[in-house]
């Protein structure tokens, strides 16, 4: 998000805190976007619509906590929400999953300079399901969602450099095992 954006969108946050109808506009931004993202870690439809309603009510209850700290607003959103994917797994004690969808996994093969065939791509998608969840949150942070490092550093309440280092050692285990070079702005 630029600037003028992330300012705009603190308007609309501003007004929410005292007329919750305004809201409508950020859940309306967010809802598909939040909903996918637990989606992908929970694997289960209703679960995931269940947490996602959990996480916008959490959002229009602590709303008028929310202190603007230079990030776009949704990274606060999806800070709620891996919180309520954790306390799911911890009520739970279930072993976390994660669901890549198979267009996001072509959307970053297409952001590479290499032409891969249908059988790489099987391989690539079996491969990042084996990856740890840590790893597994950088990337789709950084790639699927286009989060920068510090929003996915506040997310996931580590540090930038953390989730640099999380990012670069989940790129290298790409690039040893297909030589993958992903593009990507710092």
């Amino acid at each position: 998000m630029t600037e003028d954006e992330i300012r705009k969108e603190n308007e609309i946050v501003e007004r929410s805190k005292s007329d919750p109808r305004a809201f409508g506009e950020l859940y309306e931004k967010y809802f598909d976007r939040i909903y996918y993202y637990i989606l992908r870690q929970i694997d289960d439809e209703e679960t995931a619509g269940d947490l996602c309603s959990q996480t916008f009510v959490n959002v229009l209850n602590h709303l008028s906590k929310y202190e603007f700290r230079g990030l776009p607003f949704s990274a606060w959103i999806y800070k709620i929400a891996a919180n309520e994917i954790n306390k799911f797994y911890r009520k739970n004690k279930g072993k976390k999953i994660y669901s890549l969808e198979e267009i996001k996994v072509r959307e970053l093969v297409e952001r590479t300079d290499e032409d891969w065939d249908e059988e790489i791509i099987q391989r690539l998608l079996a491969y990042l399901k084996d990856l740890p969840t840590d790893m597994l949150q950088v990337l789709e942070l950084r790639f699927f969602e286009d989060k920068d490092f510090k929003e996915i550093a506040f997310i996931l309440d580590i540090t930038e450099s953390g989730a640099k280092m999380r990012t670069y050692r989940a790129l290298d285990k790409l690039r040893m095992n297909f030589n993958i070079k992903v593009k990507y702005n710092e």
